[in-house]
């Protein structure tokens, strides 16, 4: 779960408030999208009064056709830390992650081949 921020104009919550806006969604259509029985969860999250999992940030991103990146403040042409990403997903086992982050480092040490 992605921690619940201050009250700051540059959060997450007012990042996906300012983008629904831009895509002239309300937050029943947003809350519709994403599965949720009501607006306040949105509310809520836009507010920075419930945290967000990452699960469900990715889906916000993919609602809202903004990279996930965007949502946590971060440079959207950034280089995707890999092995962060395979840390989130809840899908792999711990086995996997492993074997994927071994894999990384290994291409890594790997000289440019063309």
């Amino acid at each position: 779960m992605i921690k619940k921020e201050g009250k700051s104009a540059n959060t997450m919550g007012s990042r996906i408030k300012a983008v629904r806006e831009e895509r002239n969604l309300s937050q029943t259509e947003l809350a519709e999208a994403l599965g949720f029985q009501s607006a306040t969860a949105i509310s809520l999250i836009e507010k920075g009064e419930r945290g967000i999992p990452a699960a469900l940030l990715q889906r916000v991103s993919e609602v809202l056709q903004r990279d996930v990146k965007f949502f946590l403040g971060q440079k959207e042409d950034a280089p995707v830390d890999i092995q962060v990403a395979l840390r989130a997903d809840p899908d792999l086992s711990k086995e996997d992650k492993d074997a994927l982050s071994r894999f990384i480092n290994l291409a890594k040490r790997r000289p440019n081949v063309r």
